[in-house]
């Protein structure tokens, strides 16, 4: 695999976009893929510091996300506002298991795993690191799937205030905590969108000349 020429030294270039082998721009041409019509670049300019500035802002809005209550639940006249965490354990003793496991996994095990994930992939690129480049590839696209499923917490907090809303007794509204939240969703995607995958395969030819 690692034998295999690759775009850039055969004086191509990928999209990012839909994967089309196109020439490459000429200097200060505004090139675009004849397929899907994205701007075409040997490497996204300035690819690393806009993902981890938009990596950052999401460590950052994932503190208040997780302080600040995102639902407040009344219930027989007796209302209380409630974290992320809180509410997982809320549900779960109420024996809506299924919906506290969602909750976890997307507001909890997801983005601190997108974190550790992200920060490993730009950390490596930004040092031009030849270790386990195949794997890190994968994780990239790893990444890039779970992304779609990201607002799922904050899809199950309106679904089950609507819900909710049809019982006399009892009421469910969401809370400053989840727009947060959801800031973090949309960082973190933004971040994956910036980075440039193609940075992890940089300085593989020198390598393998020295």
């Amino acid at each position: 695999m690692t034998g295999l020429p690759r775009a850039k030294t055969l004086g191509l270039v990928g999209c990012h976009a839909c994967r089309l082998v196109c020439a490459p721009p000429a200097a200060h041409d505004d090139s675009r893929c004849p397929r899907c019509g994205t701007p075409l670049h040997q490497r996204q300019p300035h690819s690393l510091a806009r993902a981890w500035a938009l990596l950052l802002a999401g460590v950052i809005f994932y503190v208040p996300a997780n302080l600040l209550p995102v639902m407040h639940t009344n219930m027989l006249g007796s209302g209380s506002d409630s974290t992320i965490l809180e509410g997982v354990i809320e549900f779960w003793q109420s024996g809506s298991y299924g919906i506290a496991l969602v909750i976890f996994i997307a507001s909890v095990a997801v983005p601190c795993s997108k974190f550790l994930i992200l920060g490993l992939l730009l950390l490596t690129a930004q040092r031009r690191s030849g270790w386990a480049r195949h794997e890190r590839t994968r994780l990239y696209r790893l990444v890039e799937l779970v992304g779609y499923w990201s607002m799922l917490d904050v899809v199950v907090v309106g679904v089950v205030a609507g819900l909710v809303k049809f019982q006399a007794l009892a009421d469910i509204e969401p809370r400053l905590g989840i727009l947060f939240f959801g800031a973090v969703v949309i960082l973190t995607m933004l971040a994956a969108m910036q980075f440039d995958p193609r940075l992890i395969w940089d300085g593989e030819t020198h390598e393998r000349n020295s």
